[in-house]
């Protein structure tokens, strides 16, 4: 599906309000281009009009008094009503004239004496003609007064009426865009948590924040602004043509010419400015990306002094971010102004040379009142064009973003099952598994083991033997290549990774709490969780000694990776947590790595209580930890080298043997040194 299509698809969500927007949109736009023509009205009818034929009456409404004789205008008269001799009043430079008979024809317009002088293509008629003075050529005016007054009480009712129109129509648009967006970046959001581990493994967490920040607010920006803009000036436009092929056939048809230039505009600036937007907002995702690495590295940042080191980096990025931001503006500066005021100067032009030569000949004069309201259309018809073109570079902004957006969306994620399955008793077992995260580097090489419910597996062995993956593969965060995994007898497959993951916790060797309190850390707000199993769990794991001292307590504010903590109390809310969620299955991953030997010590007495009835998995590099593991596996390059338990393993003397006594060692050391 196309990037257009899937942004229609959004918007056709919330049709009705769209619809309605856009109906109080084109009824503005109707009521606000009917001023030309009440304005055309105005002078032909009342301004002008005295010009008409003038006819000798009785007196009576719209009549008008002269030199003892009643005259009432020609337009004015009803059917059947008697018409008298008729007279003509007639405008030269500032001043009216009136001529009590008809006049041949019109043209050029003189006095001499009392006489004015008419001529055109070489004929000249002369007719006598009195000056009316202020109050003689009011008198005449009088009669239009109401009809003046009328008409303007018309139009600012109709800008009154628009005006709230405009209001409803943009208040519509904006709510619209904004329930759009925020359905798209709930869309986002949810969608991200169905993504396997493996997609963030290639994507730093700055980029996809970009995406679902700045990229959708750069689509809200379409719909606010670009789809407002566009849908206004296509009603505008369209009404604008109308009304200059009623005024005008001829010369409208001719500014249809508008069109296809704009068409073409549009096409070539699309061509230039899409290069560029896309490496905008690609650099933007960098940017974010850094700044979120840096803020996450700080400590490392400042401790090795490397601040003038990042800085310039940042610059880079920056410095790159400018020269096309710059490069965007030349193009937008280049082709909109200039374009709009090139094609309006050659309207106008054209507009000048059709009016003012071929416009006076016999048979195609137009009054005063088209003129104007030919040239206020016309003036009209930019407006809307300007607004497309100012608004391109705020539409390829957009098209990009959505772009962007839409790859995420189309990235292939996993359904959320929300079903509850009863909990399972825990054994698991491991049968030929072979994995490798880019194939064929595989990192584990035919691992088979059992682990039977109740009993607790030790992983032991140097960085990179796998034990970490094989955690990975129990919770599903990577697919097999090959082999079978199965839990009480049943293949992981068969399940979705929620169903899988719903009886079973993890404690990692650096726990992650979320912004929010001790105790909804422990719960992760889970409605299955209550208060009294959340300080139960903290109690079991003693977190309560540790904890004490907090003003308050376990509802003490958690800000983001609790950075307020230490490492030991850190590590035991993750250990509460995984508690507080009764698994089937517990994973341990170096969960005692970074913890003080106190601290440890508590841990280890919760252990034991807690291990019962559960399946245990640790991964420990500290092997005295786990001398009472039911069993240890000892991996090496991904295969098992050994297994068994402390003693068994002692006795072979072998990887873990030496391993052992390679720690004890150092421990002995660091005893002696103590004393």
């Amino acid at each position: 599906m196309t990037t257009g299509k899937r942004l229609l698809q959004y918007a056709m969500i919330y049709k009705k309000t769209l619809i309605a927007a856009l109906l109080m949109l084109t009824i503005a736009v109707a009521a606000e281009l009917t001023g030309p023509f009440i304005a055309k009205k105005m002078i032909d009818d009342h301004i002008l009009g005295i010009e008409r034929s003038w006819h000798e009456t009785t007196a009576g409404s719209d009549s008008v008094s002269y030199n003892g004789t009643f005259f009432k205008r020609s337009d004015r008269f009803q059917e059947g009503e008697k018409m008298g001799a008729e007279s003509r009043i007639l405008q030269v430079g500032r001043e009216y004239y009136f001529i009590s008979q008809p006049i041949e024809f019109d043209g050029e317009r003189s006095i001499s004496g009392n006489e004015l002088l008419i001529s055109r293509n070489n004929n000249e008629a002369a007719y006598p003609a009195q000056k009316l003075d202020r109050s003689e050529l009011f008198s005449f005016y009088e009669p239009e007064i109401s009809g003046l007054r009328n008409l303007v009480f018309l139009y600012f009712g109709l800008l009154v009426f628009a005006s709230f129109f405009h209001y409803g129509q943009r208040y519509f648009l904006q709510v619209t865009s904004n329930k759009i967006i925020q359905k798209m970046r709930m869309d986002v959001f949810q969608h991200i948590q169905t993504l396997p581990i493996s997609y963030f493994d290639n994507l730093p967490a700055g980029k996809v924040v970009a995406r679902i920040t700045n990229d959708t607010e750069a689509i809200r920006e379409l719909y606010v602004a670009v789809l407002a803009t566009f849908f206004t000036s296509a009603i505008y436009i369209t009404g604008i043509y109308t009304a200059l092929f009623l005024l005008e056939p001829k010369l409208a048809l001719i500014c249809m010419i508008i069109l296809p230039i704009l068409a073409v505009w549009m096409i070539v600036y699309r061509k230039f400015a899409s290069g560029y937007n896309h490496k905008i907002r690609s650099l933007i995702s960098d940017i974010n990306a850094m700044i979120n690495e840096s803020i996450q590295g700080m400590t490392i940042i400042q401790a090795f002094r490397r601040q003038k080191e990042t800085t310039r980096e940042f610059e880079e990025l920056n410095h790159q971010h400018f020269t096309y931001q710059n490069k965007l503006l030349s193009l937008n500066s280049l082709m909109s102004h200039n374009l709009v005021g090139f094609i309006r100067n050659v309207a106008f032009v054209a507009l000048i040379w059709y009016f003012g030569g071929a416009s006076f000949t016999a048979g195609t004069a137009v009054s005063m009142g088209v003129l104007y309201a030919f040239v206020d259309y016309l003036n009209r018809l930019f407006q809307p064009i300007s607004g497309i073109v100012n608004q391109m570079a705020q539409l390829e902004q957009a098209r990009v973003a959505s772009e962007r957006v839409f790859t995420l969306l189309n990235e292939r994620g996993t359904e959320v099952v929300e079903e509850i399955v009863p909990r399972y008793k825990g054994n698991v077992e491991f049968r030929d598994v072979s994995f490798a995260y880019k194939e064929p580097d595989y990192v584990l090489k035919n691992i088979s083991f059992q682990a039977a419910q109740g009993e607790t597996l030790a992983l032991v062995g140097h960085t990179g033997s796998g034990k970490s993956s094989i955690m990975n593969l129990l919770f599903r965060f990577y697919d097999i290549q090959r082999g079978s995994i199965t839990i009480d007898g049943r293949d992981i497959y068969s399940l979705s990774r929620q169903e899988i993951r719903q009886h079973m916790g993890i404690v990692l060797q650096d726990p992650y709490l979320f912004t929010g309190t001790v105790a909804t850390n422990v719960s992760l707000q889970s409605p299955f969780i209550s208060r009294e199993d959340i300080e139960k769990a903290l109690k079991d794991v003693g977190a309560e000694k540790l904890l004490q001292h907090l003003p308050k307590g376990f509802d003490e504010p958690v800000i983001e990776k609790g950075s307020t903590l230490s490492s030991g109390q850190r590590q035991l809310i993750s250990f509460a947590r995984a508690l507080a969620f009764n698994p089937a299955i517990l994973i341990l991953d170096e969960a005692t790595a970074n913890i003080d030997t106190e601290t440890e010590s508590i841990i280890q007495e919760a252990l034991e209580v807690l291990k019962k009835g559960r399946t245990t998995f640790i991964i420990a590099h500290r092997l005295s930890t786990i001398k009472n593991a039911d069993q240890i596996l000892v991996l090496d390059k991904g295969e098992i080298a050994e297994r068994g338990n402390h003693e068994q393993l002692m006795k072979l003397k072998g990887r873990y043997y030496q391993m052992y006594q390679l720690q004890q060692g150092k421990q002995q050391q660091k005893a002696a040194s103590g004393l």
